[in-house]
């Protein structure tokens, strides 16, 4: 997960894969070039690290392209890139660990099923989604066993359903917000954006 998702975005598709899949791990970095655990896990000999990410150069899962035979008895770890569109090419440009992975992809997904973000062309799936797809393709493969292919996108739709629903309250004519303007917890509230934003300016150097 790119650190902008992780600090910006609560609720975002990355974090609940995570803690939908028992078997996952995640981790936040920009390159991962120095990141300990992630580095660990590609240089496992008994992992076969791959990146879902699509191109010429990956292997379509959907048309087989993938064996339990090309990585010999090794677990198969799949990293899936999780941030904006805009933040998703740069995590991968600026990354020599990531680029000399294997890369994976699956064709034929189902549309988007996203209805309170606009996915910026046909074809883009959130993190979720990707999932998803990447569970069936490789249950079809016979290489995982997806056996609850519903629980991930019901979630999914709840999250969703959840935001609308808070969005619609937010606009009801009889909302009161918990800070109104002028109110002394919204100037404290404005004072202490106004530092976060110069810290932003002069982030301090901490370690991931």
């Amino acid at each position: 997960m790119h650190p902008l998702e992780h600090r910006q975005i609560k609720l975002n598709t990355g974090r609940l894969t995570h803690l939908c899949l028992a078997d996952s791990e995640l981790y936040v970095d920009a390159t991962f070039d120095e990141h300990k655990a992630v580095q660990a896990l590609i240089h496992d000999p008994d992992n076969y690290p791959v990146l879902l990410y699509p191109g010429k150069d990956a292997r379509d899962l959907s048309k087989g392209e993938l064996r339990a035979a090309d990585f010999s008895g090794r677990r198969l770890v799949v990293f899936l890139l999780d941030a904006t569109w805009r933040l998703v090419r740069p995590m991968l440009r600026y990354s020599r660990s990531l680029q000399q992975l294997p890369k994976i992809m699956f064709s034929n997904a189902a549309p988007s099923r996203y209805v309170i973000k606009r996915q910026p062309e046909a074809g883009c799936l959130s993190t979720l989604e990707a999932t998803h797809e990447l569970l069936l393709a490789l249950d079809r493969s016979g290489l995982d066993d997806y056996s609850m292919p519903e629980q991930l996108i019901s979630h999914f739709m709840r999250m969703q359903e959840f935001q609308v629903k808070c969005a619609e309250e937010n606009r009801r004519p009889d909302f009161i917000p918990r800070n109104p303007p002028g109110s002394r917890l919204d100037v404290q509230k404005e004072r202490t954006s106004a530092g976060s934003s110069r810290r932003r300016i002069f982030p301090t150097v901490a370690s991931s």
